[in-house]
């Protein structure tokens, strides 16, 4: 019962993405918008992860099956692309190198971030041991 009432949470989140991002004409699409919820309940504690945990394991488990539609969808309309092939893959490279550094500075970011906070917790344990 419990991944059932999981995924009824996550469709309904999306849906709420969908009628507030149709409602109100709002040119962020509703699955982003969806999403956006979704991290905002995650965030604000609305939300438990335990209770769409299998449910997002679920999804990232499959996650390939669902470029296939996407997949599908470009070789239909191939013939009509098939002029911008190179601005394509162009776009495709230079985002991906964006993303990677994009990446990488975060992780850099995070780490530092983390080291430092190890670093006082261990300053205030020696100082309280003084």
């Amino acid at each position: 019962m419990g991944v059932f009432r999981g995924w009824i949470i996550v469709l309904l989140i999306y849906l709420l993405g969908e009628f507030l991002s149709k409602s109100f004409s709002l040119p962020i699409p509703g699955n982003i918008m969806g999403m956006i919820f979704l991290f905002l309940f995650l965030v604000t504690g609305i939300l438990k992860l335990e209770k769409i945990e299998r449910v997002a394991k679920s999804l990232l488990d499959n996650l390939a099956f669902l470029f296939v539609p996407a997949g599908v969808g470009l070789m239909n309309s191939f013939g009509i692309i098939s002029g911008s092939i190179a601005k394509i893959l162009f776009i495709c490279i230079i985002t991906t190198v964006i993303v990677m550094a994009c990446t990488g500075l975060v992780v850099q970011f995070v780490s530092k971030k983390i080291d430092s906070n190890i670093s006082v917790k261990k300053l205030n344990k020696q100082l309280k041991n003084i």
